[in-house]
């Protein structure tokens, strides 16, 4: 039935109403899990396929950092929403200080989510390897003295990291210092063990 695939996502404060199917496996937002990882993937892609196709460094700049800033956006707005149910962004108030907020939906009342499985973990596989990739890439172009690549590359860094930096502190809440949920994890990694 095509109504069962139907979800409202545009407020997080209203209820979800969940379906009683099983959601572990299933790929609700195909569209959503592709630009997830097509903008991050191509933006690595074009940068380490760019001095062979083009010589053209300006060429390259200006696509790598449109693909990283549709990334930034896509990732912020749209895929984190939608896979996982965590948003986050930054609001100015009346006397021009800046406060973050950090949005998870709501459990629904049976107590499971409404993202599956297999979307949470392509779009924390994305967000987590590909920042890695990118810092990777900043100490090669540091080390091999290309310095032109280095501030795209440290754009790759920036946008990419502010956007794990936010859906951490989304996951973990904002209440909480990282550190400690950090120091909380490896403690009960030790005591599995």
């Amino acid at each position: 039935d095509s109504n069962d695939d139907i979800e409202d996502v545009s407020l997080f404060d209203a209820d979800d109403d969940v379906s009683r199917r099983s959601k572990k496996s299933k790929i609700r937002h195909p569209v959503a899990s592709f630009f997830h990882l097509f903008f991050r993937v191509s933006a690595i892609v074009v940068y380490l396929l760019c001095e062979l196709l083009t010589s053209s460094f300006i060429a390259c700049m200006v696509t790598i950092i449109l693909l990283l800033s549709c990334d930034f956006w896509a990732v912020k707005n749209v895929t984190g929403r939608l896979m996982v149910g965590l948003r986050w962004w930054n609001q100015v108030d009346d006397d021009g200080r800046s406060h973050w907020v950090f949005e998870a939906r709501k459990v629904s009342a049976q107590g499971s989510k409404t993202s599956s499985e297999a979307e949470s973990r392509i779009f924390w596989l994305g967000l987590i390897t590909c920042p890695m990739i990118w810092v990777i890439f900043a100490f090669s172009a540091l080390f091999s003295f290309k310095v032109k690549w280095l501030a795209v590359v440290m754009m790759g860094v920036v946008l990419q990291g502010a956007n794990l930096y936010g859906y951490i502190r989304c996951k973990v809440g904002s209440r909480k210092n990282l550190t400690s949920m950090a120091t909380s994890y490896l403690g009960k990694q030790f005591l599995r063990q």
